[in-house]
């Protein structure tokens, strides 16, 4: 369960959303988006396009020319003497983790059809169905659950029918739950009416996504939430917790330090499955920035 949460203005955590997406579409996952503000369907049709390797190499070979001009003229400034000792940390493209992906360009609709996929647009929900409430959670998290649970038994996800079926991995994208088109107060009230609907939501999500074949992903505009005891439980129902601080509108933006970036990417947590402790990176100190193609974290 991958928790990010939102910057201010939705528009990196947005693509971070879809990166998730596009690369279970290259992967051959199976989807299922969820969102109470923009259709699925939409969403769907504006992934990023996947870059083969020969297409990779070639939108990065400016950058990696730039970068070892840089190391060039570096090396003339290092004493002779320190020139042989190694490197404590390697370029950040020189490792390739995944896929690569061109924003500038949509996904193509033959890869689609690979793949199945699932939406569950809340306002189409709300209206083919009445309104349900139950163990004080909302209806649109009610509904929500169902739907998941609903594919997760039927679609063989959960490992009930190994034999009649592939197996295969279901990739479960969540859209700004929390806020107000979900119906949720938690964003609007320091003592919100169903204070703990949110997190029984995660709770018997993170049970679904334990015995079935599936991984998640949710955004969530905690900027919004001024209530710390709900982000506390909420971050403790996460495997993951990711955050992203945009510069737009901040001080930061004009800092010459922060020149080549449009953010910063907070690292909360990160998993720690079957395990006493949990792994530490090397550093915490990433950001990003949204080049004409490419999205890059360093």
């Amino acid at each position: 369960l991958v928790f990010t949460e939102e910057d201010k203005y939705g528009l990196y955590s947005n693509l971070f959303f879809k990166y998730f997406l596009a690369e279970g579409v290259v992967c051959g996952h199976d989807l299922f988006v969820a969102s109470a503000k923009e259709h699925p369907d939409n969403i769907l049709k504006e992934l990023p396009a996947p870059l083969l390797d020969d297409t990779y190499r070639s939108e990065l070979g400016e950058e990696a020319t730039a970068v070892k001009s840089e190391e060039f003229q570096d090396s003339m400034k290092i004493a002779w003497r320190y020139q042989n000792l190694p490197k404590m940390e390697a370029s950040p493209t020189s490792t390739k983790f995944g896929h690569y992906y061109d924003v500038s360009k949509t996904i193509s609709p033959e890869l689609f059809q690979s793949i199945k996929w699932h939406s569950f647009y809340l306002p189409e929900e709300l209206s083919s169905q009445p309104k349900m409430k139950t163990c004080n959670m909302n209806s649109a998290y009610a509904r929500l659950l169902q739907s998941i649970q609903r594919i997760i038994y039927q679609e063989g996800f959960d490992g009930s029918d190994p034999q009649k079926k592939q197996k295969n991995i279901l990739r479960i994208g969540i859209q700004s739950l929390g806020s107000m088109l979900w119906g949720d107060d938690i964003c609007s009230s320091d003592t919100p009416e169903d204070i703990h609907s949110l997190t029984k939501f995660l709770y018997v999500l993170r049970g679904l996504l334990r015995k079935s074949l599936s991984a998640c992903i949710i955004t969530v505009p905690t900027h919004l939430i001024q209530n710390k005891a709900i982000m506390e439980r909420v971050t403790n129902l996460s495997d993951t917790v990711v955050g992203l601080e945009s510069f737009i509108g901040s001080e930061r933006e004009t800092n010459p330090l922060y020149k080549d970036y449009h953010g910063l990417v907070h690292v909360h947590q990160i998993p720690r499955l079957n395990s006493l402790i949990c792994d530490v990176s090397d550093t915490k100190d990433l950001a990003f920035r949204l080049k004409r193609k490419l999205f890059t974290i360093e």
